[in-house]
């Protein structure tokens, strides 16, 4: 595995990562998009906005794959997702689905989903034809931050796409030895993690540390390259209100090496090119 290109600032409030990855003995690189945005609880048109906006900076970087953090349609611990989610596939996933095709991009987003009475803290991984790859729903689910919580899932699975085999976890999954474990067992080539990284205002950016050693430590444990997409925002529900996204997202390779850190507290994106082999 070797890093290979650097980084590109060029692009105001935002810099893109990007991920070169040569599989299968291929040399036609992938670009992947790490964008770390401002997600407002409750606020499903201007997240909307600014997911579409972050699409076009990876795009003008031609990203092929770009991935969104935890929960970024309502909000991560949001009550009102009890009755404002929908289901996957549903009206979100729909929207999305629309956005991969417009801009010819894959697709990794975090977000609430509605199944019967239940709620999931899910995320899904899409192709550029807006077709839904792979599901996961968050398994270390913290339910004492919210009332009712959300229902845990079950299942560690990776997906077969373009570039290779990707699996997916969400935020505190990859505090978890045992999820690692399961994840490193399928011997994904990538693993997409979405981020709600959060703590008390005055703990930022040093929390940003932690959240560089859990990637790190979930890098190494799995044997995969991780890109942890983290919000920026706010908790606006719950024990943990008025608690702050700090953004400074992580990307590691297998080796546990970090390649690139979101900015502290802002819109960013950054660019890293990194080769995979089979």
């Amino acid at each position: 595995m070797t890093k290979t290109l650097g980084f590109n600032n060029a692009v105001p409030l935002f810099c893109v990562l990007a991920l070169s990855c040569s599989l299968y003995a291929k040399d036609d690189p992938m670009k992947i998009a790490m964008c770390q945005i401002i997600a407002l609880d409750g606020d499903r048109e201007g997240n909307f906005v600014r997911i579409e906006a972050a699409i076009k900076v990876a795009k003008q970087q031609s990203a092929d794959l770009v991935c969104f953090p935890e929960t970024t349609i309502l909000g991560w611990v949001n009550p009102a997702a009890h009755e404002r989610a929908h289901p996957i596939p549903g009206r979100d996933t729909e929207r999305l689905a629309g956005l991969a095709r417009k801009y010819d991009v894959h697709l990794c987003a975090g977000l609430a989903e509605k199944a019967g009475e239940k709620l999931y803290d899910s995320a899904v991984l899409m192709d550029n034809q807006g077709r839904i790859l792979l599901k996961h729903r968050k398994m270390n689910i913290l339910t004492h931050l919210m009332m009712p919580p959300y229902t845990a899932g079950t299942e560690v699975q990776v997906a077969q796409t373009r570039f290779g085999k990707v699996g997916l976890l969400i935020c505190a999954d990859s505090f978890e030895e045992s999820i690692c474990q399961r994840m490193a067992e399928l011997k994904p080539d990538l693993v997409l993690i979405p981020y709600g990284w959060a703590a008390k205002e005055d703990a930022w950016p040093k929390h940003g540390d932690s959240l560089k050693a859990v990637v790190k430590k979930a890098a190494e444990a799995i044997d995969a390259p991780v890109i942890g997409t983290d919000l920026v925002g706010r908790i606006s529900s719950g024990p943990w209100r008025g608690m702050i996204y700090g953004g400074l997202s992580v990307a590691a390779t297998a080796r546990g090496e970090v390649i690139a850190v979101g900015k502290d507290r802002q819109q960013d994106v950054k660019v890293v090119s990194l080769k995979i082999k089979p």
